[in-house]
């Protein structure tokens, strides 16, 4: 019964948040101010992460194709798929629920905690359509182009790490991620990872508009914010595989 009211509460939410913004100026400068908090900052670890997943998906591949029967390119077909598919939108988008969703639960839950949520409606503001509309604004057009960053430099590592390692010829590699190339695919990943930005911008900030107590309290919200946020990923990743590719 918890659930299924914090679901309908959820939804309420939602729909104070897409209203009109009272200001336009000022919700220009939160946007802004959210692009460089949950995207731009988030590029570091995107790059990171996503040049030695590659690296590790090629290694892995090569080691399990060792056979003369099977043509080398298929470790950069291979590569390639899987890091489009679903390294790239997928794990990202997992990564990113927990760098940012708990970033999102904790600075709301203080402002909760803190009462400036309930100055914000004394003054008369909307303060859901204030604090959790630039966010998702502000993930939905940056994700993107962090999934398109993450495919590529997929990509790239997989191309170093067989280059120094050995286990396999860079003209094989680059002929298999040329073989049989589907845009589609790259389209399918930039879905998912609007989907997966939308549940990152708004599952936290449930989380956190709604906290009571203190910041033992906050803690423990920015916990389940980042559990429920990754259930709620691998749960659509499913669904979405089902009707985009099933």
């Amino acid at each position: 019964m918890n659930y299924l009211r914090s679901i309908g509460k959820y939804f309420l939410m939602l729909k104070q948040v897409f209203k009109k913004p009272q200001k336009w100026k000022i919700f220009n400068e939160m946007l802004f101010r959210e692009i460089e908090d949950l995207g731009l900052k988030s590029v570091g670890i995107v790059v990171f992460i996503s040049f030695f997943i590659g690296g590790v998906v090629a290694i892995q591949t090569a080691l399990n194709v060792d056979s003369p029967f099977i043509p080398k390119y298929l470790i950069g077909f291979a590569t390639k798929r899987s890091v489009i598919l679903e390294f790239a939108p997928t794990f990202m988008a997992i990564i990113l629920a927990g760098k940012v969703g708990s970033y999102i639960t904790s600075s709301m839950g203080t402002m909760r905690v803190t009462e400036q949520i309930d100055a914000l409606e004394v003054m008369g503001i909307n303060s859901l359509n204030y604090l959790v509309l630039p966010k998702i604004i502000a993930v939905l057009f940056f994700y993107p182009l962090l999934v398109v960053i993450a495919m590529f430099l997929g990509i790239v590592g997989g191309y170093f790490a067989g280059v120094l390692t050995g286990l396999f010829f860079a003209e094989d590699y680059i002929y298999g991620i040329q073989l049989d190339f589907n845009p589609f695919f790259v389209f399918y990943a930039i879905i998912k990872i609007l989907v997966f930005a939308f549940v990152i911008a708004t599952v936290p900030a449930y989380h956190g508009y709604y906290v009571k107590g203190g910041s033992l309290e906050v803690g423990r919200a920015s916990t389940q914010a980042v559990v429920w946020t990754s259930v709620i990923i691998v749960v659509l990743n499913y669904f979405l595989t089902q009707m985009l590719l099933g």
